[in-house]
């Protein structure tokens, strides 16, 4: 009987529309975290943005772009799992820490590492998937490749065949043809990633996190996972590639810039990526 009273209340209160929080911890190394410390330092920090009800409808939201993290979905971007799964704990806290590039979320590393891991538990506290599901594996990410000009220029080759540049843009720009009508799981429109104003990505700064975002995906967006349509060495590959379009010194960008060099004109032979016309040609500067 006082089950069902409970599971009545409940429904009651989900009728009602009123905020159902579960009761969660976290798990970070050695640390554990409770939502109850968390719901403090949520309402200080995080409730502006993401609201009361943790759905991304906070006072501050509608002047922001992209929106904030809907949590009641538990639908992730960042993760270390494979798309569709509950991320870790640990992808949970980094995500806090690293805070997100190109957005209104800063890294909160400011706040100590136990701080983060109650706002990890209490983030939790929102979606009853988190009562019901368990976290992905986390995937297997092999040793690196070596970086050379032939595993740049297959990235590059795999950027033009899976059509990444309609998207991204023949520059990785975040400029292509679909670019323009792309929206998030909830119709928000989206942006593309820009690879040339940013030597961060979304979920990370290390070649490694760049290759876990081919494999796993970016759930809530229209970035797929592709670990069942790259090999791990093409996959490496395409981070080689993908690193010489961003604005920073890497040993990517030395080897791409000494092979150009050594080309006896502006690496005629080089295919342009994208539609081969001239539009695209001149945008490559590849004529």
């Amino acid at each position: 009987m006082r089950f069902k009273n409970a599971l009545l209340a409940v429904a009651v209160l989900i009728a009602s529309g009123a905020t159902v929080s579960f009761a969660q911890e976290s798990h970070i190394g050695k640390m554990q975290g409770r939502a109850t410390t968390g719901k403090v330092l949520y309402t200080r920090f995080c409730i502006g943005c993401h609201g009361p009800q943790g759905d991304g409808n906070g006072e501050n939201a509608t002047w922001i772009d992209p929106k904030p993290r809907d949590f009641t979905a538990a639908t992730f971007k960042c993760r270390s799992t494979p798309s569709g799964t509950l991320p870790t704990d640990q992808d949970l806290y980094d995500s806090i820490t690293r805070g997100f590039v190109n957005s209104n979320m800063p890294a909160w590393k400011p706040l100590t590492n136990q701080n983060r891991a109650d706002l990890v538990a209490y983030v939790k506290s929102f979606s009853a998937k988190w009562q019901n599901n368990k976290p992905g594996t986390p995937i297997t990410i092999p040793p690196e490749t070596a970086v050379k000009i032939e595993s740049i220029l297959h990235g590059r080759e795999l950027f033009q065949k899976m059509e990444c540049w309609k998207c991204h843009g023949p520059e990785g720009h975040g400029n292509g043809p679909a670019a323009a009508g792309l929206t998030d799981s909830k119709d928000n429109p989206i942006r593309p990633f820009n690879f040339a104003v940013s030597s961060r990505f979304k979920c990370g700064v290390t070649n490694e996190d760049l290759y876990r975002i081919f494999m796993t995906g970016l759930d809530g967006t229209p970035m797929p996972s592709f670990s069942d349509n790259l090999k791990p060495e093409d996959a490496w590959d395409l981070v080689h590639f993908l690193r010489t379009l961003q604005p920073m010194q890497s040993k990517e960008v030395e080897v791409w810039n000494q092979w150009r060099k050594a080309q006896p004109g502006p690496a005629k032979q080089l295919k342009p990526i994208g539609p081969e016309d001239a539009a695209v040609q001149g945008a490559m500067n590849l004529q």
